[in-house]
């Protein structure tokens, strides 16, 4: 027993260590700013004690809003970020332990390799801890799993909570397991059933798809128990502790009822608190089609050698054959969790699909671990086991200078400086309307309602508007601006509550009234406000109003005049993109530009065109656009006409 637990505390200490060493690259390279699409929805949700989007995220609200409450000398969306940082680490040690209970699984029916453990020599260490360390590391640097801990997103504590789950799940049936096949003596498992069925519950509050943990839980849980009557009747007893935990999904209703300034989906009665939890809204992007399965099963596969390198890829596949070879239900159980992540993931159709896969990853890691124990076995000389961990260590070294360039965020303010760039377009106490939610819409909430910048400017989501609470939020801001446009409000109101209650409706009327109440928006303040779109709003909604480029945005007007531009400066300076979101906001910054060089020709200012457009193409040099408008004007020679 002594012997025993000296190795729980050594493997603890081994784990700790480990969070320890990849928390400090997770403060290294974690973002100071907001990041990309919900980054500041959710990091002003949890400071003000908000509601978040569907499905809510209760419990991730109320961790990071004590964790945003701690008295430390930085920012709070830094101190939110790093939020994302300490669940990651902590999510690696529960990884790592359930990694050890997961060999305790794999040897304990042979009973002969694992079986005796002396730490006479560190070739001794080397060998118990190896494929666990090899796995857990190469989790932990990771592109997607390092990604996820250095931004506030709920993923990171999602990662907690399934790491958290297998290594309750594994240490209740390993209990089991050792009652039955080595000691056959009695142990109760039960409390620790009682704890994971409460943290299942808690989990399901963060996030939904921890459900996705369930078929394989499910499988190996009967394949221990039995499909009986007693293995089910402990399911049912333990659905007192999973309901404890899914409990928290009633900070909804109570806090909507509050009417807090973010009140996402206003779930404050039962048709909205369900729409909320089932995530009514995103339905339309769920198993959508077989073409977009396919897109995003060839990006999954296209997307691993940049995950984990090839060396851990054809390492993960041996664990896979070795699983197989050794212990078939530790096998199947793998397999049922890594495809049903993917399964689930690739029939999503959205563009930020990369954290969906963060169950399967988590699979690879664990496939890993056990190829590195394959390799470890074959290893039978010191020399050939002291080469091993050092290939491991240079591998692990590779992934992290190789993920360091890609996930760093250390210096990443793009989204801060646009939003702040976007806002100083705008004259004071402006209007603008806008569908930007992944660059400028989520991130103005934590800047005007957390930072206090530029509270005067009124931000609309222009796809919100579709969606019939989101004018409580916008009256709770600015009651002015609901009172104006009351009428139109009232008309679309009867219509789009046809379309959410799935009632028979027609399109074109509910079209009809929806641009009705923008245009009674536009019509009701500008005369008294200035009044802006973002260049991506369709024409036809802003139709008899000439749009005049003011720096990231357009400005409306409703006269015949051709008003001068105001002078454009952004604190942006070029710089190369890392991503697809880098790139995109990149291209606005261009595209503005060459916006004040059409509108100059439109002045017969041709002096200045050529400066807006070399300006740019000194941002975008590949934007064809501004390449061939600049040809354009030179072969006309218009410049200095």
């Amino acid at each position: 027993m002594q012997e025993k637990n000296r190795l729980k505390r050594i493997d603890s200490v081994v784990g700790v260590s480990i969070a320890l060493i990849a928390l400090i690259f997770y403060f290294i390279t974690v973002s100071h700013t907001v990041d990309y699409i919900d980054c500041g929805e959710l990091a002003t949700v949890a400071h003000t004690l908000g509601i978040a989007h569907p499905t809510g995220y209760p419990i991730f609200t109320l961790i990071v809003h004590i964790f945003s409450q701690l008295p430390l000398p930085i920012r709070t969306i830094h101190l939110i970020n790093l939020f994302s940082s300490f669940a990651c680490a902590a999510g690696l040690f529960f990884f790592f332990k359930f990694q050890m209970l997961f060999f305790h699984l794999l040897w304990n029916k042979k009973g002969a390799e694992n079986s005796q453990v002396r730490f006479s020599s560190f070739l001794d260490i080397l060998r118990r801890y190896l494929g666990p360390l090899a796995g857990t590391f190469a989790l932990a640097f990771s592109e997607t799993y390092w990604s996820t801990a250095l931004s506030i997103e709920v993923y990171s504590l999602h990662i907690f909570f399934i790491c958290l789950l297998l290594f309750l799940f594994a240490k209740a049936i390993q209990s089991v397991w050792y009652n039955l096949e080595i000691t056959a003596q009695e142990s109760n498992p039960e409390i620790i059933w009682l704890i994971f069925f409460y943290v299942l519950g808690l989990s399901f509050t963060n996030h939904m798809t921890a459900i996705l943990v369930l078929p394989g839980f499910i499988y190996f849980y009967f394949y221990v128990y039995g499909f009986n009557k007693g293995g089910i009747k402990r399911i049912l007893r333990l659905l007192i502790p999973f309901f404890a935990g899914l409990s928290v999904y009633l900070y909804l209703p109570i806090r909507s009822a509050q009417n807090p300034i973010l009140n996402w989906g206003n779930p404050v009665d039962f048709e909205k608190f369900f729409w909320h939890l089932s995530g009514k809204v995103y339905r339309v992007w769920i198993f959508s089609s077989t073409e977009s399965a396919v897109k995003q099963f060839s990006y999954f596969f296209n997307s691993l050698p940049a995950e984990f390198g090839y060396i851990f890829i054809v390492i993960a596949m041996l664990g896979v054959w070795y699983l197989f070879k050794v212990k078939k239900v530790l096998f199947v159980f793998t397999i049922i969790l890594f495809l049903t992540c993917v399964g689930y993931s690739i029939n999503y159709d959205i563009h930020d699909i990369d954290s969906y896969f963060l169950l399967a990853y988590i699979m690879i890691a664990t496939w890993i671990s056990i190829g590195t124990e394959r390799m470890v076995l074959w290893s039978k000389k010191k020399i050939q086991l002291f080469i091993l961990g050092i290939l491991i260590i240079i591998f692990i070294s590779g992934l992290i200078v190789i993920n360091y360039q890609r996930v760093d965020k250390r210096n990443h303010d793009l989204v801060e400086t646009y939003t702040r760039d976007m806002l100083n377009s705008l004259k004071p106490n402006a209007i603008i309307i806008s569908y930007q939610w992944d660059y400028f819409v989520s991130a103005s909430y934590y800047f005007q309602i957390v930072e206090g910048i530029r509270p005067d400017v009124v931000v609309i989501d222009k796809e919100l508007l579709r969606r019939s609470w989101y004018f409580k939020q916008l009256e709770k801001r600015y009651p002015w601006l609901i009172n104006k446009s009351r009428k139109e409000l009232e008309l679309f109101l009867g219509e789009l509550d046809k379309f959410e209650h799935d009632k028979p409706y027609n399109p074109a009327s509910i079209e009809y009234r929806y641009t009705s109440l923008i245009n009674s928006i536009i019509n009701e303040n500008i005369n008294e406000r200035p009044v802006y779109v973002t260049p991506e709003i369709e024409e036809n909604y802003t139709r008899g109003f000439r749009r005049v480029p003011s720096g990231l945005a357009f400005r409306l007007f409703n006269d015949e005049k051709l008003p001068e531009l105001d002078p454009i400066s952004f604190i942006f300076t070029p710089r190369k993109g890392k991503d697809k979101y880098d790139e995109g906001i990149i291209g606005l910054y261009a595209r503005a530009y060459l916006n004040y060089a059409i509108y100059c020709e439109i002045l017969g200012k041709y002096e200045n065109i050529i400066g807006y457009i070399d300006k740019s193409l000194e941002i975008k040099p590949d934007l064809r656009e501004a390449i061939y408008y600049r040809k354009k004007i030179i072969e006309n020679k218009s410049v200095g006409k």
